[in-house]
């Protein structure tokens, strides 16, 4: 009788508990690529990586950490705008545990995509790995939450998925075989159906906030504005319709999803005109540059071309909107982040 009623006390202590850890959401649970990866490339084999200055270098304590800007990325801003942490940290960071993980990870790698043949161009963790990493969690967790309360902490945790860029811009448009195989359209409705599936894996495993975020406009991304130099190096209008249009049939799953699966609360976050907006009035927002990035000249350099031994990176990420030809400043990340969170995300608060 004594190790019953010590049990439920424990049940209520950690209750309140997690209730004093956030309100809205106890925990967010994120998945993609590398506009969420904190650093799980640091732990596989890919050139891919971003753990070196200046890297980090306005990040907490100026230290790079994985992370693909000068600082924070967006969903570290939306965990401490729920009130939980400033900062998630990176699942196959050996540095962090379960106790860390339980209000917050992040399973994504830099250069993967829903397509498997998106993630084999550079060797990243593909995106069904992701999947299998998040149950290995889930099992963690539940031992040290013990099973209910861990379903319970999951069920309300935001579950974050912010990935596809890669899929047009580092595998559609620069190798022939899926461009081969499939219509661009055609291809558009073949990774939206990779992302349904998941979000209904998700649910399957307990999950019931989710947010899925759509494609910026990457025709406008430095790297791809430097590509189109024969005409003044302005936006490659091809890849913002591609970007727009995969969007559209995005939400178009996410309202099907909603009357599919009960009691989901499954919402899509779209970046493409809070981006656009800041790229077509950067003045409003304090930017300075919008063409190129802040690291090296701002053309082209990404991962290790964008090192301390770069003479061109500039002084204040602050005036622009991209820190490397890839990758948004922290001051970009924020706005973004608080965008969402004060529209798309209002409906978890």
């Amino acid at each position: 009788m004594a190790i019953k009623v010590f049990s439920f006390f424990f049940f209520v202590y950690l209750l309140v508990e997690m209730h004093e850890i956030s309100a809205m959401v106890p925990a967010v649970i994120v998945f993609g690529d590398s506009t969420v990866d904190p650093g799980n490339n640091n732990q596989i084999s890919t050139v891919l990586k971003s753990n070196f200055a200046p890297y980090g270098r306005d990040y907490f304590g100026g230290q790079p950490t994985g992370r693909f800007s000068n600082g924070r990325i967006a969903t570290d801003f939306i965990s401490e705008a729920y009130g939980i942490k400033p900062a998630i940290p990176a699942y196959l960071d050996p540095k962090f545990d379960i106790r860390d993980f339980a209000t917050g990870v992040s399973f994504a790698s830099a250069g993967t995509g829903y397509d498997n043949a998106t993630s084999d161009v550079l060797s990243v963790i593909p995106f069904w790995k992701e999947m299998v990493y998040y149950k290995e969690f889930q099992d963690k967790l539940r031992g040290y939450l013990g099973n209910d309360i861990a379903n319970h902490h999951l069920s309300e945790s935001l579950h974050l998925i912010s990935i596809g860029t890669n899929d047009f811009l580092e595998n559609y448009y620069p190798f022939p075989t899926r461009s081969s195989e499939y219509p661009v359209d055609k291809y558009e409705i073949f990774l939206i159906g990779i992302a349904s599936n998941f979000i209904r894996e998700l649910y399957n495993l307990g999950a019931r906030k989710i947010a899925i975020s759509g494609l910026p406009p990457m025709g406008c991304l430095p790297l791809e504005r430097t590509t189109n130099i024969m005409h003044g190096s302005a936006c490659i209008e091809e890849y913002n319709d591609v970007a727009k249009d995969f969007n559209q049939k995005l939400q178009d799953s996410v309202t099907e999803l909603n009357r599919e699966l009960g009691g989901i609360q499954l919402v899509m976050s779209n970046p493409y005109y809070k981006l656009l907006e800041m790229i077509q009035n950067p003045i409003l927002f304090g930017f300075e540059n919008v063409a190129t990035a802040c690291c090296g000249t701002g053309y082209f350099e990404m991962s290790y071309m964008c090192d301390r031994m770069n003479p061109f990176t500039c002084s204040d990420a602050n005036k622009y909107i991209f820190w490397d030809s890839f990758h948004p400043t922290e001051k970009t990340n924020f706005i973004l982040a608080d965008h969402a969170f004060k529209t798309t995300l209002t409906v978890f608060r």
